[in-house]
């Protein structure tokens, strides 16, 4: 099968096609004919080995694997293990790989049951190639350790990336006011997806402007845990997903320090909310905005592409459609 590869760190120009073998599914396993998938900030640092800590996980001087990571995954099922019991040849699924074997840049993938869920037959694979990884972020880290209220004032940074744009939607729905921060070329879309205040983080630092939340929804990290709270108010929660390592250990400490203000990592749990989001996009409530899509052949453009950062929601690869 083809399949995205890279023996070495650095910029999109070391990935390059390559024939492998095919996997084969184990008894608990499925074998999934893969459609879709899309590009998150993880495949990106594994990618480029940036920050340098993250090496500690994925090889110091070179990658453990030659397998580019990629977990978001929507396709067709095309063989079955003996103990699988939810799943047939032939059903179109989709789910985030990160706690399996990642790899999803390829024409096949091996998954366990409970890294998929069935596709609706009324959303494409191109959008539920974004829904997962984004989704379960999004879900937990507002619902579930954001504690999201009606009334509140919410604000999300980063707001029009690939997690971004589903907080926001997922947000509306509580009936909260949305302040939403990205760069400029992105305040339009986060705009129609319903945000009631955009901020320009080029021209405007959101921490410094005097304007207070009850929640604070962080894609970025990049600033300290001190300047965070001076934007909550008393009593207000903040909520990381990920960024700067040295800035999301500083909120680790002071946060478990503070009285005034909680403040929390998410503890990802994979494909745990794909109910939910399938039930909001069936009902119209939540739709993944799909920037740009790219052939497989053209990974290292999609690539190089989201290293730009002027991306709106997801950049996915394509395989067949």
């Amino acid at each position: 099968m083809k399949a995205i590869v890279y023996c070495k760190y650095g910029s999109p120009d070391v990935l390059r096609m390559e024939d492998i073998q095919k996997p084969i599914p184990g008894d608990d396993e499925v074998l999934v004919k893969i459609y879709a998938v899309s590009i998150n900030s993880w495949d990106w640092d594994v990618l480029t080995g940036k920050p340098f800590e993250y090496r500690f996980f994925s090889g110091l001087l070179k990658p453990k694997s030659n397998k580019v990571h990629g977990c978001d995954i929507a396709g067709k099922i095309e063989e079955i293990g003996k103990n699988v019991k939810h799943f047939q040849v032939g059903d179109e699924v989709f789910g985030d790989l990160s706690e399996g074997g990642w790899g999803a840049f390829a024409e096949y993938a091996c998954a366990c049951e409970n890294e998929l869920i069935l596709k609706p037959s009324t959303m494409t694979f191109e959008e539920a190639a974004c829904l997962s990884h984004g989704g379960n972020l999004a879900v937990q880290g507002l619902i579930d350790f954001g504690k999201i209220k009606s009334g509140q004032r919410v604000l999300i940074n980063g707001g029009g990336g690939s997690t971004g744009t589903l907080a926001i939607q997922i947000a509306k729905l509580f009936d909260v006011e949305v302040t939403a921060v990205d760069h400029t070329v992105k305040l339009d879309a986060m705009l129609t997806l319903g945000a009631d205040h955009v901020i320009d983080y080029t021209k405007e630092d959101f921490t410094q402007n005097g304007q207070k939340h009850d929640l604070i929804f962080d894609v970025k990290t990049t600033r300290s845990a001190f300047d965070y709270q001076r934007a909550l108010f008393p009593g207000g929660i903040y909520v990381t997903v990920g960024g700067k390592t040295s800035r999301i250990l500083q909120v680790a400490f002071f946060g478990k320090l503070s009285k005034k203000y909680e403040m929390h990592i998410i503890g990802y749990k994979a494909n745990k909310d794909l109910n939910y989001l399938t039930e909001l996009f069936e009902a119209g409530k939540l739709k993944p905005v799909i920037d740009k899509c790219f052939p497989l052949e053209k990974t290292a453009e999609a690539f190089q592409y989201f290293g730009e950062g002027r991306f709106k929601g997801k950049i996915v690869v394509t395989l067949g459609i």
